[in-house]
């Protein structure tokens, strides 16, 4: 009998650093080691980084694998509405939106 694979936080997997491109939250997911890279390019896809940040994204997520550097970015549009001098929201550049990801489990 197999046993299901162990839950994690990104926190212990990964850094993420975040910026902005008009409304489009740009996250860039940093693996920590070879072994965190490959469960975070099987299990952080596109659909599961968008559920995370619900309502907030207005168009399909996309992700860009960088194997070379054991990264990945993720452009979210709309997440910063309207961008960081068209928003109200305190955090115009998404940087406390990149800690956000940190607390989503694989």
């Amino acid at each position: 009998m197999t046993t299901p694979a162990t839950v994690q936080k990104i926190d212990s997997l990964a850094d993420v650093r975040a910026g902005d491109k008009g409304d489009t939250l740009i996250l860039a997911v940093l693996a920590r080691d070879s072994a965190a890279y490959r469960r975070l390019t099987e299990r952080l896809t596109e659909n599961v980084v968008a559920a995370h940040y619900g309502e907030l994204i207005t168009g399909p997520a996309r992700r860009t694998c960088q194997p070379n550097l054991m990264a990945m970015v993720f452009e979210l549009p709309g997440v910063l509405g309207g961008g960081v001098t068209g928003s109200p929201a305190l955090d115009g550049h998404g940087k406390t939106l990149g800690y956000h990801l940190l607390s989503l489990e694989v």
